[in-house]
């Protein structure tokens, strides 16, 4: 893998404008009107080459729309969503197609996105597949390369899944979400399924990854931890609406709006025990 070295003075590499998304459910009665969801109601922000974005608010907040928005794997209602300047949304779908080689997405369960079938070589080749421009033989180069990157050996690349445990699985993950050496990568709560003790260790090669490879992540969390832990700035999500924004250890120290300060309230903090 080449490494990016990331002008600090480029444009954004990820300019979310405006960012609506309204969906209509089933009518309730046959004659009624079909009730609305309104998932995002005007969302923008940036993430610059080799920085990371947090996006942290409760479940329903719309966090994961905004995810789906980013991949192109669902449409706005209104807004754009641009990457290195080009509006995924209005790109035909082999230029879409091409544009994917720099974003790629970590998901949240390292069992369930993970084809148990399929061997951890096609596993993590798979990105390389769809964009149908390498042989055979470079794509299982490339997957124990990526393996490598992320701390495994390329002698597991005919394992299969069950053969790992959780956090060797988010690897693969990781290792898939690498091999067409993107840009940027949007993980949606990657390490919320994992123990504790091992959710350091991920978050850490992540830190590894984007120092070694200059890639941007844009972090979809309710774990405020997690975005203090990797994030230089964190949007936080509210009914749709970006409420507050700003580097963690600011915004987390002098939270202003009252929801940030009930994310902030109901984290679990370690009470001493009283003497007998």
């Amino acid at each position: 893998m080449t490494q990016f070295d990331p002008d600090p003075k480029s444009a954004a590499l990820l300019e979310v404008t405006d960012l609506v998304r309204h969906y209509t459910l089933p009518r309730e009665r046959l004659f009624g009107p079909a009730p609305m969801v309104k998932a995002l109601n005007g969302v923008s922000f940036s993430v610059r080459p080799g920085q990371s974005l947090g996006i942290v608010g409760e479940s329903g907040s719309g966090k994961s729309t905004i995810a789906r928005l980013v991949m192109a794997l669902d449409r706005p209602t209104s807004g754009h969503v641009k990457l290195l300047g080009r509006d995924l949304h209005a790109l035909p779908k082999d230029a879409l197609r091409a544009a994917r080689r720099d974003v790629q997405m970590v998901f949240q369960d390292p069992y369930g996105s993970l084809d148990p079938r399929q061997t951890v070589a096609r596993i993590v080749a798979e990105p390389l597949e769809a964009l149908a421009e390498t042989s055979r033989a470079e794509q299982r180069e490339r997957a124990g390369e990526s393996l490598a990157a992320v701390g495994l050996r390329s002698t597991d690349l005919h394992k299969y899944p069950h053969e790992f445990s959780g956090g060797q699985r988010q690897r693969i993950a990781i290792a898939r979400a690498l091999i067409t050496r993107p840009k940027l990568i949007v993980a949606d709560e990657p390490v919320s399924a994992l123990d504790v003790s091992v959710q350091a260790q991920v978050l850490n090669l992540m830190q590894d990854l984007q120092q070694q490879f200059g890639i941007s992540y844009l972090l979809i969390s309710h774990d405020l931890a997690v975005v203090n832990h990797l994030c230089d700035e964190v949007c936080v999500l509210h009914r749709g609406l970006v409420v507050e924004r700003g580097a963690p250890r600011h915004l987390f120290a002098h939270a202003q709006h009252p929801y940030t300060r009930a994310l902030l309230d109901a984290v679990p903090r370690a009470e001493p025990l009283a003497s007998a």
